[in-house]
Order: structure tokens, then C-alpha cells, then sequence
């Protein structure tokens, strides 16, 4: 649980807002090894780096996780199609091929941009995003994307070509905070696979002023990851910072090394 204070700030943000829109994607096979371009961060300055999907395999998950670029990487194979990689990053930087490759963007209900990752993807991927949000149907009024569902758009400026908009549970408020956050993984999942969609990249949902505790975020998110992923080639967590990526690497050792 969060002070009095944090509540406040986590209330506001369901006064802000996401995006969306449909688009979809060829259902092209990608017969090349695949490019992920992320932000990852030394120190205080961030520098840029190319890591192919081979580079991810050979990240050993014995050792610091790390690659020969020096990022923070780990592997895990979900299927023998389907892997799951950890990384630290900016997800903002990330994509695989441009075309069949989606950032999952954390936003409220409203879909018009907020703060944190939201507002980081929409300043990257520029104002048709936020154009694009406003032509998702409301719900209800004011609400585009309840709690626990999603909606696609595409990725504008972005590297990857679609944003696939989710929104989390506010951990202190919700009324079962873990079954909000499985939905919101499990239907991101699954837009994914409607639009095509091949490799998909997650930030640690609700962990940042909705207040979901790492260790219990990145096990919903990994089993729920784990269980419904068949039909993906990759999927990506994109984590910002050390605590975030040492709770999802441990806990993804914990749960898939067995």
C-alpha cells in the first residue's frame, strides 16, 4: 500500500488520458533474423544500440543477463516459436521489423495521454497519436478503454508500427487488482493476434503511480505472458529502471526455469 498522498496522484491520473484506433498488418512471414533497436540506459547517459534477436538468444541466463552491446537482456524460450526476452530500455526506442511489431502503452480510460511511459509514447510517436485516440469509440462517456481492455492504433512516428493502448488497475482502488492486471496482459495478447501482430512489447504495467508492487506485477504479467503467447513470435518487456528489470528477470527465473 501506497501513503495518502500517492492515492491523490494516482486518482488524477484517470482524469488523463491514452489512444487508439485499428490498424492492421499483412500476415506476411518474416523469414530474416529480426532487428531490436532500443534506448539503453549507462549510468546518466543514455546511448543506442542495435541488438538483433540472435543476440538476445545468446544472452546467457546464467550470468548478469548481459550482451556484447552491454545491455541488461535475458531469454526465455515459451514454445519452441514463441520466447519471451527481458531487457532494460526505453520502449519508446524499441522495434523489430516496423511492420508486424506493436508497443503496449499504459494508459487510463480516457486514451488521451497522461504521464510516465503514456505520455513518453505519445510525445515519440507525435499528435496523430493522440488524433488517432480521439476516434476511438467511447464506451461510455469519457471512456475508451476500460480497465483490463485494449485498443490498437498505429505507431505514427514510433519505430514499431502500432501502439496497442491497455490500461491497469490502480492497485490501492481496484476491487481485484490482480485479475485487472492478467486481463489487461491477456487482451493485449490477444489484439495482437487480431491485427497480425508478431512481436509485442510490454512495459511493467500499473508499477508506476498506480502503485501494483513489482514482485506481485511481474508474476501476473509472466505467467499470463506464459499462458497466453502461442501465436507470437516475441514478446518484450521493456524496463525502464534496475528495480522494475531485477523483480521481472528474477521472477521470470523463478517461474520459467523449472
Amino acid at each position: 500500500m501506497r501513503s495518502h498522498l500517492l492515492r491523490g496522484a494516482r486518482a488524477q491520473v484517470l482524469l488523463l488520458g491514452a489512444s487508439t484506433t485499428s490498424g492492421t498488418l499483412s500476415s506476411s512471414a518474416i523469414s530474416r533474423p529480426s532487428e531490436v533497436r532500443v534506448l539503453h540506459r549507462r549510468r546518466a547517459l543514455p546511448q543506442f544500440h542495435s541488438l538483433s534477436a540472435s543476440a538476445f538468444k545468446a544472452a546467457s541466463m546464467s550470468s548478469q543477463g548481459g550482451n556484447a552491446a552491454g545491455a541488461r537482456t535475458i531469454h526465455f524460450s515459451l514454445s519452441p516459436a514463441s520466447a519471451l526476452v527481458i531487457l532494460q530500455g526505453d520502449i519508446t526506442k524499441w522495434s523489430v521489423d516496423g511492420s508486424s511489431d506493436a508497443v503496449v502503452n499504459p494508459a487510463n480510460e480516457r486514451m488521451l495521454g497522461g504521464g510516465g511511459a503514456d505520455g513518453a509514447i505519445h510525445r515519440a510517436a507525435g499528435p496523430e497519436l493522440l488524433e488517432a485516440c480521439y476516434k476511438v469509440p467511447e464506451v461510455r462517456p469519457g471512456i475508451r478503454c476500460p480497465t483490463g481492455e485494449a485498443r490498437i492504433t498505429p505507431g505514427f512516428k514510433l519505430p514499431a508500427s502500432h501502439v496497442i493502448h491497455t490500461v491497469g488497475p490502480i492497485y490501492d482502488t481496484d476491487k481485484n487488482p490482480q485479475e485487472s492486471l492478467r486481463s489487461a496482459y491477456k487482451n493485449s495478447l490477444a489484439v495482437a493476434k487480431e491485427n497480425n501482430i508478431q512481436y509485442i512489447a510490454f512495459p511493467a504495467i500499473s508499477c508506476g503511480v498506480y502503485g501494483y508492487p513489482y514482485d506481485e506485477a511481474a508474476a501476473v504479467a509472466i505467467s499470463t505472458v506464459e499462458e497466453f503467447s502461442d501465436g507470437l513470435k516475441e514478446v518484450h518487456f521493456v524496463l525502464f529502471s534496475d528495480e522494475i528489470y531485477d523483480a521481472w528477470s528474477s521472477k521470470a527465473k523463478e517461474l520459467l526455469q523449472k
